[in-house]
């Protein structure tokens, strides 16, 4: 089984710090993605030191910005 996560707030990485010791009892393949939401080290990478948790497979790097920087065509 393959399983694709998706973490960027602090619940979010909490959550994941279980269900990454889950797949990995049950041999279950996880992708991990971080939305990169939060850009700053105590709103994200703290939480994959301080809950052991493995880097993501992949970053979106989204950033904080104003969401019509997403929405609106430049």
């Amino acid at each position: 089984m393959k399983i694709m996560s998706l973490v960027g707030a602090r619940p979010q990485f909490i959550k994941e710090a279980v269900l990454q010791e889950h797949f990995i009892k049950n041999d279950i393949q996880e992708v991990l993605v971080h939305s990169g939401q939060h850009y700053d080290y105590d709103m994200s990478d703290v939480f994959f030191k301080v809950l052991g948790m493995r880097k993501p497979d992949y970053n979106l790097n989204v950033g904080s910005g104003s969401y019509r920087k997403y929405l609106v065509p430049q």
